[in-house]
């Protein structure tokens, strides 16, 4: 979800479908664009067997999350052929809709049988549809991602932890349901010495230059009660953005941040938290749920480890969405073989090993399976994360929106600057100039 402004973006049940994929459109090579990360090793694993059934070699661009917004939406709006499939970030939709980028894929998706009641709704809410909650479709959901958290399961069943906690704060040493219970775990651990290592609460969301603080501060705010405008009027943010609950959230992770981080958390996100836990000096970490299977493996702090939870609640219960879709970019040469891609991947057979293979299948056949909770140790927190989640705007200027919102928030929670009130007040001017500027109010 990288950018740098509005005009960067420029944008911004079963399958009736035959595993033989007869009369498929043919084409040598096909490129798919996405993100160096775990999921995108697994997608290769996975795209064998599409070459070994079409014949179609694939070839994959994968960037750093550092420049991935920046260089894939630079290839977008360039009308670049580079790729011909992308996994665009939930917050491309609106753009690529509107500007052109990607290919509206409704009438291949009749065409198929391909029906998107088979997914987990609120995937197809956030990675396909633009208009939100209009059957209109840019993306077939391919990454189910979700904020999340894991914590040291070794250390919270210490005896003499237990006991300590217990007799402190009158309720088990467990993962936490509702914030006040993770902020009292946190301090409870922070700057405690483990095994003759001085060890700290927990990590967070705190980086400035593309997406992490928002990713991690939205958590908080939506549990608290802030909506980015009012249900009963589009665009209408003045208390609702800035309400009396949303800043109460955002002094919340403040005094998160303040109490209970590491040292030389200031510019914290998804890598620098999981090296945080790997490293052990966390008792939890706030992250993308992508993050488990790995930290699951690592020796030093998975296997039994380990545990993972939820986001917790406070008056209200939501996760920030992450997660991806996968378009067929319209500038393309090869559309016709691109689309056959689409309706492979889509095959319940497809998503089910995707799973296997460390993808976060959205196909509703795979995470309602009877085993799909026992299947790996993060799949019931993964399964209680995405029914719980919220996005952010995915309007065709959200890189502006993200930028405003990146800028406000670090200053107050971070930098220390002024309060939560006049961060979110500021925060309202913003968004209403960018808005005003796109002829929306």
């Amino acid at each position: 979800m990288q950018k740098k402004s509005k005009a960067l973006l420029g944008l911004a049940s079963a399958f009736i479908i035959s595993s033989a994929l007869p009369n498929l459109a043919k084409a040598d090579q096909l490129t798919l664009c996405w993100a160096a990360w775990d999921p995108a090793n697994a997608l290769v694993e996975l795209s064998k067997d599409f070459t070994a059934k079409t014949g179609t070699e694939m070839k994959f661009e994968f960037v750093p999350w550092t420049s991935y917004a920046d260089r894939f939406l630079n290839e977008l709006n360039s009308h670049g052929k580079l790729c011909d499939l992308i996994i665009g970030d939930s917050q491309w939709i609106g753009g690529s809709a509107e500007n052109g980028h990607y290919v509206k894929l409704n009438d291949f998706f009749d065409k198929e049988g391909i029906k998107m009641d088979d997914f987990v709704p609120a995937t197809v809410v956030g990675y396909s549809e633009w208009p939100k909650n209009t059957p209109n479709y840019w993306a077939l959901p391919a990454m189910g991602d979700v904020v999340g958290w894991t914590y040291r399961k070794d250390w919270f069943e210490r005896p003499e932890l237990q006991k300590e906690f217990k007799a402190k704060y009158g309720h088990d040493l467990a993962a936490p349901k509702s914030y006040d219970e993770l902020k009292q775990i946190a301090e409870f651990f922070q700057k405690r010495e483990i095994d003759g290592k001085t060890v700290y609460g927990a990590s967070i969301y705190t980086e400035r230059g593309s997406e992490g603080i928002t990713m991690g501060v939205t958590n908080v705010l939506y549990d608290w009660g802030f909506q980015y405008d009012n249900p009963d009027k589009p665009y209408e943010m003045e208390g609702f953005v800035n309400s009396p609950d949303a800043v109460k959230g955002l002094e919340f992770y403040k005094a998160l941040y303040d109490c209970c981080t590491p040292p030389g958390s200031s510019n914290v996100y998804m890598v620098e938290s999981a090296d945080a836990f790997k490293s052990g000096q966390v008792a939890m970490q706030m992250n993308f749920a992508f993050t488990w299977p790995g930290l699951y493996k690592d020796e030093k702090v998975g296997g039994d480890k380990i545990g993972f939870f939820p986001n917790p609640a406070e008056k209200k219960h939501f996760a920030q969405l992450g997660g991806q879709g996968i378009s067929v970019v319209s500038y393309s040469d090869k559309k016709d073989a691109a689309l056959q891609y689409i309706k492979w991947f889509a095959q319940p057979e497809v998503q089910a090993k995707w799973w296997q293979l460390g993808g976060y299948s959205c196909l509703k056949s795979v995470v309602n399976a009877p085993d799909f909770a026992s299947s790996q140790p993060y799949a019931q927190a993964f399964l209680d994360s995405m029914a719980i989640v919220k996005d952010f705007w995915a309007e065709p200027s959200y890189a502006t929106l993200l930028q405003d919102m990146q800028k406000r928030v670090h200053n107050y929670v971070v930098a220390g600057n002024g309060t939560a009130q006049e961060a979110l007040d500021g925060l309202v001017k913003d968004w209403t100039e960018v808005f005003k500027d796109d002829g929306k109010i």
